[in-house]
């Protein structure tokens, strides 16, 4: 299930953005006119995240297993440019479902699953059977993948 606040509400398709954009030689104007368009920052992603699943900050900081002040600053905004492997260990605490995780990683600004990639099929797979990240962390073990949290 995918909560509506998590697809970014458009009025352009991608198609007329890029058409836009290429016309037009005044970027400022560009982004001012299409503020709307653009995803929110991450951290109020990840608060409305809690809201709707009806999860605890700290609760989903302790299931992470990342270091508790890093942590708190990626759900306050503080922390810029977190690794994909930290957002993944968020979404997993968090029960996120494979849409759900793509939706974070975008987000985040970070690539998202791709089946073709042996790393990121074990974390397709560990999510689909909604493994933990203690879990998830075993499997990547058991087929000589590097883990999700080192």
């Amino acid at each position: 299930m995918i909560f509506d606040f998590m697809k970014p509400k458009v009025k352009k398709s991608t198609t007329e953005l890029f058409t836009e954009l290429k016309e037009d030689r005044d970027i400022e104007g560009y982004l001012n006119r299409n503020q709307d368009e653009f995803m929110v920052p991450l951290n109020e992603y990840l608060t409305n995240l809690l809201k709707e699943k009806n999860l605890l900050k700290k609760d989903v900081v302790r299931e992470s297993g990342l270091n508790r002040e890093y942590a708190y600053h990626l759900f306050a905004g503080t922390k810029d440019k977190p690794s994909r492997q930290k957002v993944l260990a968020i979404g997993v605490a968090m029960g996120l479902n494979l849409e759900e995780m793509q939706y974070l990683l975008k987000y985040a600004k970070l690539n998202i699953l791709y089946p073709r990639n042996q790393w990121d099929s074990v974390i397709i797979s560990a999510i689909e059977q909604q493994l933990n990240v203690i879990e998830t962390n075993d499997l990547l073990h058991q087929l000589g993948e590097s883990l999700l949290l080192e």
